[in-house]
């Protein structure tokens, strides 16, 4: 649950918070698509740290780190299937190139929930929804997705706080073998599922009471602009673009395995 608790937006100012969410979605965007172009070590290395000094401005040191600490369950899964898929198709041979490659993919899937969390941390569904908004999205799915986003934090702090109560009436999850494990969480399903559902429909009626969709020209009290600081995220996300696209045409990147026997 830290994972997605990792993801709840922090209302503080700084730089990062206040630059426009378009932009910043196109910044993460690109880390994407780089992170999938490439499969060498080095340059997935080279993604993870460079959003260390983002987290450092933004101050959103300890909620990145919940995140990166709830994403290491599916993390592992991710580089143990890996090791052994690659394992059996090697020959049964558990050369470096093989642990390299494991590490390799691990580290996408971690700078992938890594850019996302910093993009959701720094930036409020209010100001998301009006980007989606402005970018001339039909205003039901900026609703919808918005709203989304607000109740997946929510819904995670609350599942934990229902293990937390099962727990003390001696609920065990971690005992048991895998079947078992699951069937442990039933009591933690059905409580969540009645709570989401209790949820929907008062936010049904709140959005009936207010005659939601009523007006179908509808107006906004900010509107997003775009300052200097996003003209120079803008271009460092182009250049890094440009960057990437070059290096994966024309350059050879040496793997950390040739490196150290070298």
């Amino acid at each position: 649950m830290s994972m997605f608790s990792g993801f709840q937006f922090r209302k503080i100012s700084t730089p990062i918070h206040n630059l426009d969410p378009r932009i910043k979605f196109i910044f993460v965007i690109v880390i994407f698509a780089v992170a999938i172009m490439f499969n060498e070590f080095l340059v997935l290395v080279v993604l993870f740290f460079a959003h260390i000094p983002i987290v450092l401005v933004a101050k959103v040191q300890r909620e990145w780190i919940r995140s990166m600490r709830g994403a290491a369950f599916l993390a592992t899964i991710i580089f143990v299937t890996n090791l052994v898929f690659s394992y059996i198709y090697g020959g049964y041979q558990l050369a470096p190139w093989i642990l390299e490659n494991a590490i390799a993919l691990t580290l996408r899937f971690v700078v992938l929930v890594e850019s996302f969390s910093i993009f959701f941390l720094t930036t409020s569904p209010d100001h998301l929804g009006l980007a989606l908004e402005q970018s001339h999205i039909p205003y039901e799915f900026c609703f919808a997705f918005t709203t989304a986003v607000r109740f997946v934090p929510v819904l995670a702090e609350e599942a934990q706080t229902i293990m937390d109560a099962q727990k003390a009436r001696g609920l065990e999850l971690e005992k048991g073998n895998f079947l078992k494990r699951i069937r442990n969480y039933i009591p933690i399903l059905i409580p969540l599922i009645v709570s989401a559902i209790r949820r929907s429909l008062e936010l049904a009626e709140a959005m009936e009471s207010k005659a939601w969709g009523a007006i179908k020209k509808r107006t906004n009290l900010y509107e997003l602009k775009v300052r200097k600081g996003d003209y120079i995220l803008i271009t460092l996300t182009i250049v890094m673009l440009i960057i990437a696209v070059y290096v994966r045409l024309y350059l050879s990147i040496p793997s950390l395995t040739s490196l150290i026997s070298h």
